[in-house]
């Protein structure tokens, strides 16, 4: 009887991962088609039955590739390891932390009950890429490990999971360039984890949250233009116009240093080939091109690990005479970091667009103080 246990154990395992196979083909009805996400759907197999978890290119580059997840509620994952803080805060916002067995980058984690129970022992660090812990997961008696393919798939991690009979999935919300499609992704997760309708309830409040921002009169006066970043040695990388940030300017009322069009400064400067509308990658420009645009900025903000004007100036010294700079419009989303630079505003920041928002409004509109803000502070006037 318990040879045959087992052997049921060993098809249900080859089961779930024959649904991560990107070539099975299925013949499915939609149960819930995201709003703002393209990267999954909540679909039923007419053949089977099944309620299905419908994974689509979740890696950067990937195309017509699709994962299929059987969702079990009777039995859903109670032990899970997480390789982004950003899975663990979706986990967070449908109360299902506790079924956390494993991350990668512990002291990375901002949730100060994860770092409590990472303390205690009772999460574990699995490492990440070729120092991935395969060891450690299979003696978590690990239910399911959630992934990401961050510059492609991860087939070397997933052969060896296909190897050691434990189950994955790609959770692929880091591609989404809609804010409220990156949180939607909660429902995603939700579903896998028996918790539906809590990821529904959950998302459904930020939606309406960050959406009744968006409409509010501010967004369609003032405009104030917004340069973003730092440089990285000699280069300035500028995020495509239709990325997940510059998303979350506009929405605010702002206007992207780079316009769908290109900016003043870009036209006048010969800097046209900057314009990012239709690209998915970052630009990079010289210091000289980026010096333009800050000329141009109102405000300057998500400025790495800064956190005075004077460390922005020694790092990029001639930029200290540009407006943002001149009247303190400097605002970095560091507020929410603990002293091993794990930034809350990658982690719950996921889940919680309506509260960037929500800074965001008060940065541009307002020039808000940090005790108002939540992700975000200004940083300080030059002394």
């Amino acid at each position: 009887m318990k040879q045959l246990a087992q052997i049921v154990a060993l098809v249900v395992v080859a089961l779930f991962m024959a649904c991560g196979n990107n070539s099975v083909v299925r013949d499915t009805e939609p149960l819930y088609t995201p709003r703002y996400a393209q990267g999954f759907s909540i679909e039923r197999d007419k053949a089977t039955g099944e309620k299905l978890l419908c994974i689509k290119n979740p890696w950067q580059g990937a195309e017509g590739v699709t994962f299929y997840s059987k969702i079990d509620t009777l039995t859903p994952p109670k032990r899970i390891v997480a390789m982004s803080s950003s899975h663990a805060a979706m986990l967070d916002a449908i109360d299902c932390t506790e079924r956390i067995v494993g991350l990668s980058g512990c002291q990375f984690i901002y949730n100060s009950d994860l770092c409590k129970r990472i303390a205690e022992g009772k999460i574990s660090e699995v490492g990440y890429d070729s120092a991935f812990d395969f060891e450690k997961i299979s003696a978590l008696k690990t239910d399911i490990v959630l992934l990401y393919g961050l510059a492609g798939e991860a087939k070397a991690m997933t052969d060896k999971l296909d190897e050691l009979g434990i189950p994955y999935i790609y959770i692929g919300d880091y591609l989404e360039s809609d804010p409220l499609g990156k949180a939607e992704w909660v429902v995603a997760l939700a579903s896998l984890c028996g918790a539906e309708e809590q990821g529904l309830e959950f998302f459904a409040g930020v939606e309406e949250r960050y959406n009744a921002l968006r409409e509010q009169k501010h967004c369609s006066a003032y405009r104030p233009r917004v340069m973003l970043n730092l440089p990285y040695r000699d280069t300035w990388f500028m995020p495509p116009h239709n990325s997940y940030m510059v998303r979350l300017i506009e929405d605010a009322g702002g206007e992207y240093i780079l316009t769908e069009n290109g900016t003043d400064a870009a036209k006048n400067e010969n800097l046209s080939t900057l314009n990012t509308q239709h690209s998915t990658k970052s630009t990079p420009i010289s210091l000289e091109e980026a010096l333009v645009l800050a000329m141009k900025a109102d405000f300057w903000i998500n400025l790495g690990q800064m956190a005075s004007v004077e460390e922005v100036c020694a790092l990029a010294p001639r930029f200290a005479k540009v407006d943002a700079v001149r009247f303190s419009r400097l605002y970095n989303n560091t507020k929410r970091t603990n002293e091993s630079r794990g930034s809350d505003f990658w982690e719950s920041g996921a889940v919680r667009p309506d509260l960037i928002l929500q800074d965001l409004v008060k940065i541009l509109h307002h020039e808000a103080p940090t005790e108002e803000l939540y992700y975000y502070k200004k940083l300080g006037d030059r002394s």
